[in-house]
Protein backbone atom coordinates (compact mmCIF):
# COMPACT_ATOMS: atom_id res chain seq x y z
CA UNK A 1 0.00 0.00 0.00
CA UNK A 2 1.39 3.41 -0.98
CA UNK A 3 0.56 6.41 1.12
CA UNK A 4 -0.47 9.64 -0.58
CA UNK A 5 2.17 12.36 -0.69
CA UNK A 6 1.26 14.29 2.46
CA UNK A 7 3.41 16.08 5.03
CA UNK A 8 3.04 12.97 7.19
CA UNK A 9 4.43 10.59 4.59
CA UNK A 10 7.22 12.63 3.00
CA UNK A 11 10.69 12.16 4.35
CA UNK A 12 12.86 15.16 5.11
CA UNK A 13 15.75 15.63 7.45
CA UNK A 14 14.99 18.06 10.24
CA UNK A 15 17.60 20.73 10.88
CA UNK A 16 18.69 22.35 14.12
CA UNK A 17 19.68 25.98 13.54
CA UNK A 18 21.71 27.67 16.27
CA UNK A 19 23.78 30.82 16.64
CA UNK A 20 27.12 32.28 17.56
CA UNK A 21 27.69 36.01 17.78
CA UNK A 22 28.42 38.74 20.27
CA UNK A 23 25.74 40.37 22.36
CA UNK A 24 23.48 42.61 20.21
CA UNK A 25 24.96 41.27 16.97
CA UNK A 26 21.48 40.51 15.65
CA UNK A 27 21.14 36.81 16.51
CA UNK A 28 17.53 37.11 17.74
CA UNK A 29 16.47 39.14 14.72
CA UNK A 30 18.07 36.60 12.39
CA UNK A 31 16.60 33.65 14.30
CA UNK A 32 13.05 35.03 14.01
CA UNK A 33 13.54 35.72 10.31
CA UNK A 34 14.92 32.22 9.62
CA UNK A 35 12.16 30.50 11.61
CA UNK A 36 9.51 32.38 9.64
CA UNK A 37 11.15 31.74 6.27
CA UNK A 38 11.62 28.02 6.97
CA UNK A 39 8.42 27.36 8.85
CA UNK A 40 10.58 26.07 11.72
CA UNK A 41 9.87 26.13 15.43
CA UNK A 42 11.54 29.06 17.21
CA UNK A 43 12.71 28.62 20.81
CA UNK A 44 14.12 31.79 22.38
CA UNK A 45 16.22 31.49 25.55
CA UNK A 46 15.78 35.14 26.59
CA UNK A 47 12.00 34.86 26.45
CA UNK A 48 11.89 31.62 28.46
CA UNK A 49 14.32 32.91 31.09
CA UNK A 50 12.51 36.24 31.49
CA UNK A 51 9.19 34.49 32.02
CA UNK A 52 10.41 31.63 34.22
CA UNK A 53 12.85 33.67 36.33
CA UNK A 54 11.68 37.31 36.13
CA UNK A 55 13.33 38.37 39.40
CA UNK A 56 16.06 35.76 39.87
CA UNK A 57 18.50 36.77 37.12
CA UNK A 58 20.42 39.80 38.33
CA UNK A 59 24.03 38.89 37.48
CA UNK A 60 25.93 37.03 34.77
CA UNK A 61 26.38 34.18 37.26
CA UNK A 62 22.60 34.03 37.78
CA UNK A 63 22.13 33.86 34.02
CA UNK A 64 24.57 30.94 33.73
CA UNK A 65 22.81 29.07 36.55
CA UNK A 66 19.27 29.48 35.22
CA UNK A 67 20.24 28.99 31.57
CA UNK A 68 21.79 25.63 32.52
CA UNK A 69 18.54 24.61 34.22
CA UNK A 70 16.51 25.61 31.18
CA UNK A 71 18.76 23.63 28.83
CA UNK A 72 18.51 20.54 31.03
CA UNK A 73 14.71 20.66 30.96
CA UNK A 74 14.34 21.50 27.27
CA UNK A 75 16.94 19.10 25.84
CA UNK A 76 14.79 15.93 25.75
CA UNK A 77 11.85 17.84 24.29
CA UNK A 78 14.00 19.42 21.58
CA UNK A 79 15.45 16.02 20.65
CA UNK A 80 11.93 14.55 20.49
CA UNK A 81 10.74 17.39 18.25
CA UNK A 82 13.70 16.90 15.91
CA UNK A 83 13.09 13.13 15.82
CA UNK A 84 9.49 13.83 14.82
CA UNK A 85 10.76 15.73 11.78
CA UNK A 86 10.49 19.30 13.04
CA UNK A 87 13.22 21.78 12.19
CA UNK A 88 14.08 24.06 15.10
CA UNK A 89 15.68 27.48 15.33
CA UNK A 90 17.28 27.81 18.77
CA UNK A 91 17.86 31.43 19.75
CA UNK A 92 20.34 30.42 22.43
CA UNK A 93 23.95 31.63 22.50
CA UNK A 94 26.66 29.35 21.20
CA UNK A 95 29.46 31.79 21.90
CA UNK A 96 32.02 29.42 23.39
CA UNK A 97 32.91 25.84 22.45
CA UNK A 98 31.24 24.37 25.56
CA UNK A 99 27.92 26.01 24.65
CA UNK A 100 28.20 24.75 21.09
CA UNK A 101 28.75 21.20 22.37
CA UNK A 102 25.26 21.29 23.92
CA UNK A 103 23.78 21.91 20.47
CA UNK A 104 25.83 18.99 19.13
CA UNK A 105 24.34 16.66 21.73
CA UNK A 106 20.87 17.64 20.53
CA UNK A 107 21.27 17.17 16.77
CA UNK A 108 23.38 14.03 17.18
CA UNK A 109 20.87 12.43 19.57
CA UNK A 110 18.08 13.19 17.11
CA UNK A 111 19.98 12.23 13.95
CA UNK A 112 19.16 15.69 12.59
CA UNK A 113 21.06 18.07 10.37
CA UNK A 114 22.46 21.29 11.73
CA UNK A 115 23.58 24.79 10.78
CA UNK A 116 25.61 27.03 13.05
CA UNK A 117 24.81 30.61 12.03
CA UNK A 118 27.82 32.75 12.89
CA UNK A 119 26.79 36.41 13.10
CA UNK A 120 30.04 38.33 12.76
CA UNK A 121 29.60 41.98 13.69
CA UNK A 122 32.20 44.51 14.89
CA UNK A 123 31.98 45.59 18.54
CA UNK A 124 31.08 49.19 17.65
CA UNK A 125 28.06 48.00 15.65
CA UNK A 126 27.01 45.70 18.49
CA UNK A 127 27.23 48.56 20.98
CA UNK A 128 25.08 50.79 18.77
CA UNK A 129 22.53 48.00 18.42
CA UNK A 130 22.69 47.37 22.18
CA UNK A 131 21.73 51.00 22.85
CA UNK A 132 18.78 50.63 20.47
CA UNK A 133 17.74 47.35 22.10
CA UNK A 134 17.95 48.94 25.56
CA UNK A 135 15.57 51.68 24.38
CA UNK A 136 13.14 49.45 22.47
CA UNK A 137 13.17 46.60 25.04
CA UNK A 138 11.98 43.69 22.88
CA UNK A 139 10.32 40.81 24.78
CA UNK A 140 12.79 38.92 26.95
CA UNK A 141 15.56 41.52 26.74
CA UNK A 142 17.23 43.15 29.71
CA UNK A 143 18.99 46.49 29.78
CA UNK A 144 22.72 45.83 29.38
CA UNK A 145 25.53 48.36 29.76
CA UNK A 146 28.61 48.70 27.57
CA UNK A 147 30.67 47.48 30.54
CA UNK A 148 28.53 44.34 30.68
CA UNK A 149 28.93 43.96 26.92
CA UNK A 150 32.72 44.20 27.28
CA UNK A 151 32.76 41.68 30.14
CA UNK A 152 30.56 39.11 28.39
CA UNK A 153 32.34 39.63 25.06
CA UNK A 154 35.68 38.88 26.72
CA UNK A 155 34.58 35.21 26.86
CA UNK A 156 33.55 35.04 23.17
CA UNK A 157 35.27 32.42 21.01
CA UNK A 158 34.49 32.35 17.29
CA UNK A 159 33.76 28.90 15.85
CA UNK A 160 36.70 27.06 14.31
CA UNK A 161 36.83 24.46 11.55
CA UNK A 162 38.18 21.97 14.10
CA UNK A 163 34.77 21.96 15.83
CA UNK A 164 33.27 20.34 12.74
CA UNK A 165 30.04 22.34 12.43
CA UNK A 166 28.23 23.33 9.25
CA UNK A 167 28.76 27.08 9.58
CA UNK A 168 26.87 29.77 7.70
CA UNK A 169 28.52 33.17 8.08
CA UNK A 170 26.40 36.31 8.39
CA UNK A 171 28.70 39.31 8.29
CA UNK A 172 27.84 42.97 8.90
CA UNK A 173 30.12 45.72 7.65
CA UNK A 174 31.67 48.25 9.99
CA UNK A 175 30.15 51.76 9.97
CA UNK A 176 33.19 53.01 7.99
CA UNK A 177 32.64 50.34 5.32
CA UNK A 178 28.98 51.27 5.02
CA UNK A 179 29.58 55.01 4.69
CA UNK A 180 32.92 54.84 2.84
Amino acid sequence: MTLPDTPFSTQHTPVLHFFCGKMAAGKSTLSAKLATEMGALLVCEDLWLSRLYPEEIQTFGDYLKYAARLKEVLAPHLVALLKQGNSIVLDFPGNVPAQRQWFRTLFEAAGAGHVLHYVEVPDEVCKTQLQRRNTERPPGSKVMTEDEFDHITSFFVAPSAAEGFNVQLHRTATPAEVTG
